[in-house]
């Protein structure tokens, strides 16, 4: 047999949480890791989602490591290009570069009971690892609906997050098919330059105005100079968020007040009622991921913009009919139709102990330990994992906090000797879930009358997290060793609990 690549830890992805999780590897003394990237660069989500006018919706001191400050973010919400800069800074600030694999696609990781370690087979060729940290991210594979006759369209098709510069879409007639954060941004970005676009609207979203604008050069000085004014600021954009927690988990009819800002920002944009009628949403606001922008309600106010309330239906050659009848002729269709979340294409790619793939053991809803570690799935633990999701702050926290409990695991791993590995028991697997789906009943996700990407073809909320940061930061500071058994090389068997002591 062929001698493999062998490493301690090997980290899959180069978002902000392998790139994260990199970065923790190396602050605690792991130097035998790689990082296995699929495309030729780093960035994750912020490399691939390069439409026009894409950007974020966290402030910018807050959707950025506490460990690597940007006094020199240029506007209160960043844009894609900044924030890929700013993640290609961090690559190299913390000496990442030798770590990481570009163009190594994950083909399938099995986990070998003999050895107590992973098999990873890439597009390069076979790692072994004995650790697995899975941060893929939850907004990396898109998702297209499968429209009846779309393979005939005549015209250009691409999803927002492949988008296609070469193609001039000015003076075009463009369909947007979706509602959501990219749309938002791509249809004021590109309604100024095209013929005629149309934009299908299955469900409208609550979209609350952009409080955007440039940082000051003085302000840039000052987070320069004086440190501790960038971290001030970035703990109260962090407090003002915690304390908005309770209305989305424990009292929804709260935001009865945010709805009425936002029905205000729709009546000072569109005057047409009718228009007007079919933009404002029946649900409650915050049961859909709440959007941010002061130019969406223009563009769609402008005379070269349709919006047809129904979902797209059908391809008929160069004409898209959508499901109440309406027919529109079109050179491009834009799908922002979001990605694969709660049926990531890279569990079908990982088989555990028992010889099933994670998308087998998920088949009823994603399921995980502390949104970490999966039972059967020795050593393998995922970043942005089930339930840590956020409706209303910056995902760096939860991916900081998850960290944290990455290191504790591999320091506890440590103390168990070469050979050894760690599985979650599915007692402790199935007590956390219900803790969490127990405290989402009461939550504006699950009570607010809506059909969200948060929700799986069960109906489940398997995407987010029923509470603060701060308490999610405390439920990961440290591994249980009580929640875990302890396999070895060899045996594949599980030690008695008494020998965790």
């Amino acid at each position: 047999m062929a001698k493999h690549e062998h490493v301690r830890v090997a980290v899959i992805g180069s978002g902000f949480g392998g790139l994260g999780a990199a970065v923790r590897l190396r602050r605690d003394g792991i130097t035998d890791f790689v990082v296995l990237e699929r495309a030729g660069s780093v960035g994750g989500t912020w490399r691939d989602n390069s439409y026009p006018g894409c950007a974020c919706d966290v402030p910018s001191h807050l959707y950025s490591f506490s460990f690597a400050p940007n006094p020199d973010w240029p506007r209160v919400f960043s844009g894609q290009s900044h924030i890929r800069a700013y993640l290609e800074h961090v690559t190299d600030t913390f000496g990442l570069r030798p770590h990481i694999r570009l163009n190594h696609e994950v083909l399938l990781m099995r986990w070998i009971a003999d050895a107590a370690h992973w098999e990873i087979e890439t597009s390069r060729g076979i790692i072994t690892a004995d650790v697995v940290v899975s941060a893929t991210g939850p907004l990396s594979d898109p998702k297209v609906p499968d429209v009846p006759g779309l393979d005939s369209f005549p015209g250009k098709v691409f999803h927002s997050a492949r988008w296609d510069h070469g193609y001039d879409l000015r003076g075009k007639r463009v369909a947007v098919i979706g509602t959501g954060a990219s749309a938002i941004q791509i249809v004021p970005a590109v309604q100024p330059d095209v013929a005629r676009l149309t934009l299908f609207q299955r469900t409208p979203p609550w979209v609350l105005p952009r409080a955007d604008r440039a940082i000051s050069d003085a302000e840039r000085w000052l987070h320069r100079k004086v440190p501790a004014t960038a971290v001030a600021r970035r703990g109260l954009l962090w407090g003002i968020r915690e304390l908005q927690v309770q209305a989305f988990t424990k009292r929804p009819n709260e935001l009865g007040l945010v709805e009425r800002v936002a029905k205000a920002n729709i009546a000072r944009a569109v005057k047409d009622p009718a228009l007007r009628a079919r933009l404002t949403p029946s649900y409650r606001i915050g049961c859909k991921r709440i959007l941010l922008s002061s130019t969406y309600y223009p563009a769609l106010a402008r005379p070269n913009v349709d919006v047809v309330s129904s979902a797209l239906a059908e391809v008929r050659g160069s004409t898209v009919v959508a499901a109440d009848g309406t027919e529109t002729e079109v050179d491009a269709i834009v799908f922002a139709t979001g990605f694969h979340v709660t049926d990531m294409p890279i569990a079908d790619r990982v088989v555990g102990a028992d010889g099933i793939t994670l998308a087998e053991a998920w088949k009823d809803g994603m399921e995980s330990l502390r949104g970490a570690t999966a039972a059967g799935f020795p050593n393998w633990m995922t970043v942005i994992g089930p339930n840590t999701g956020l409706g209303n702050s910056s995902m760096i926290l939860m991916i900081e906090a998850q960290l944290s409990y990455l290191g504790d695991y591999l320091r506890a791993l440590g103390s168990l000797g070469a050979g050894a590995a760690l599985t979650p028991r599915p007692a402790a697997v199935d007590a956390w879930n219900h803790r969490v789906q127990e405290r989402m009943k009461r939550t504006v996700w699950n009570t607010g009358g809506c059909t969200s990407w948060y929700l799986d073809a069960n109906g489940r909320n398997t995407t987010i997290w029923p509470g603060t940061t701060t308490e999610f930061r405390r439920a990961t500071r440290a591994v249980d060793l009580e929640e875990y058994d302890v396999v070895r090389a060899r045996t594949g068997k599980p030690r008695d609990k008494e020998a965790l002591r």
